[in-house]
């Protein structure tokens, strides 16, 4: 059994949802989509999110730049405005990764994914430079300086892999100058950052350039996955390890499932952390595995990484995106199966996976966060106020490979009068669509009846949770089984 006590009298600090500030999704075209954009309201209602990022924003597909039929350069920002239009309508904004390389503006023709977003470097940096400078200024002009001074200009995707960029680490600075500048010439108070690198790199790299030569920064981005460590302990070359994930990918067979030390996230957050310095720290990806498609990415395994993930960075990190929002995703073309190993919170259909109901459940906590509560074993929680509520989420988490079993939790709540209490559940049982569609067969198409049967399996809802009064407050029990979170309410 474990025990835990929290005192609702103590002192509590303001707890932003830093968690919500930003989701990802596939590259920009995609959220032209009906169905898309149900996902991501949907998204943003339950689970909070503020802002979503998305790749190839200036990729062909969007008609962004192009020569007309006298071979002189048209700008076209009309799909942009579509996106922007749309967020902004849902009470969202845009974080605009600015990328990749439009083709009548690359120096190659190397590409990246199904959509074909194009990896070089401009051929000519006068033209890419009025192509970012017209789209800020244009932005401004249509939006207002008041509204797109809140958003966010990131230079570029993982510039330091080879499949994301061809050129060199001192080539992506200069690419970042000159956009950097390009924007900040269309209005000084619009925030640009990067590196948004894989792996947590180049920060301190890059901001000793931008600094050593007055270039505009505003904040740092970067990604990392936990299956980013067993290739520092291999000492495999990262860019080597993608390629080989891809073929593997494209080939159907994906790579044997590799494990990671617990609370490895947290490990790259602080070191990250610490070489920002006074830069605010965004995470633009992450998510339980880099590897697609992986099993694990649909299982109640993943949530409760994210409950322990979001918990353990609190106050480490100014945003933290969630990669992605919905399996509606073509990086490698549209992958089939309702459930098939996809990034997304939710299925191609809206189907919620339990990673997607962990983040409706840290969104429902309050907004005052109780002093920190140490882990027992593989258990731990956090306790917030909403009011005079009591509001806590529990999980029950280890690494794949390690031991977990069956937790039973006795919780008692001090110096407090408590009435009653309720728990939601998201574990093997609870919120967990994936296994009913497994008992369903795995319908690779489902029917009409069967996606109705999925949506009630991956439906949550609270049950009560017996109170029994204790001298100085009172106390609740319940269970936590292997890779579950749970959602107390206590009032």
């Amino acid at each position: 059994m474990r025990n835990f006590a929290i005192n609702k009298t103590a002192p509590t600090l303001e707890m932003p949802h830093y968690w919500e500030k930003c989701v990802g999704s596939c590259h920009a075209y995609t959220a032209l989509r009906e169905d898309y954009r149900a996902q991501l309201r949907k998204a943003h209602e339950e689970a909070g999110f503020q802002y979503v990022r998305f790749h190839g924003l200036l990729d062909d597909d969007m008609s962004v730049i192009f020569r007309n039929r006298d071979g002189e350069l048209t700008y076209n920002f009309f799909n942009i405005d579509a996106i922007c239009d749309f967020l902004l309508s849902i009470d969202m904004k845009p974080f605009l990764e600015l990328g990749f390389m439009p083709e009548v503006l690359a120096s190659t023709g190397t590409t990246c994914f199904h959509y074909k977003g194009n990896v070089s470097k401009p051929k000519d940096y006068a033209q890419w430079d009025t192509l970012i400078e017209k789209l800020a200024a244009h932005l401004v002009a249509r939006y207002g300086i008041d509204e797109v001074r809140a958003w966010y200009f990131e230079v570029w995707n993982e510039p330091n892999l080879k499949f994301f960029y061809e050129g060199t680490q001192d080539d992506y600075f200069e690419l970042y100058e000159h956009t950097a500048r390009a924007v900040k010439k269309a209005n000084a108070s619009l925030r640009v950052g990067g590196p948004a690198t894989a792996c947590n790199g180049w920060i301190a790299d890059l901001i000793h350039f931008c600094e050593a030569n007055a270039v505009p920064l505003d904040f740092i981005s970067t990604h990392h996955y936990p299956t980013d460590d067993p290739l520092w302990e291999s000492g495999m070359a990262l860019d080597e390890a993608i390629e080989k994930m891809m073929q593997k990918s494209a080939e159907g067979t994906p790579e044997k499932k590799t494990y990671y030390k617990r609370g490895i996230l947290t490990e790259m957050v602080r070191v990250a952390k610490k070489e920002a310095g006074s830069y605010p720290l965004y995470y633009t990806e992450w998510n339980s595995s880099a590897q697609l498609p992986d099993e694990v990415h649909d299982l109640p395994y993943s949530a409760a990484l994210v409950a322990k993930t979001v918990i353990d960075n609190l106050g480490l990190v100014k945003s933290y995106s969630f990669w992605t929002f919905t399996d509606i995703f073509e990086e490698n073309g549209q992958l089939p199966g309702e459930f098939h190993g996809g990034f997304g919170l939710q299925t191609v259909h809206g189907i919620a996976k339990p990673t997607y109901r962990v983040f409706q459940l840290l969104h429902m906590l309050g907004s005052k966060q109780l002093p920190s509560i140490e882990e027992q074993g593989s258990v731990g929680m956090l306790a917030t106020m909403q009011e005079k509520e009591l509001r806590v989420l529990a999980y029950n988490y280890n690494v794949l490979d390690q031991k977990i079993e069956t937790e039973h939790v006795h919780l008692t709540i001090e110096n407090q009068n408590v009435s009653a209490a309720e728990i939601i559940y998201v574990d093997e049982t609870h919120g967990n669509a994936y296994a009913e569609w497994n008992r369903m067969g795995a319908p690779e198409y489902p029917d009409s009846n069967q996606m109705e049967v999925l949506q009630q399996a991956s439906a949550i809802k609270a049950m009560p949770l017996q109170v029994t009064k204790t001298e100085d407050g009172a106390a609740v029990d319940f269970d936590l089984v292997p890779y579950a979170a749970a959602y107390l309410r206590i009032y």
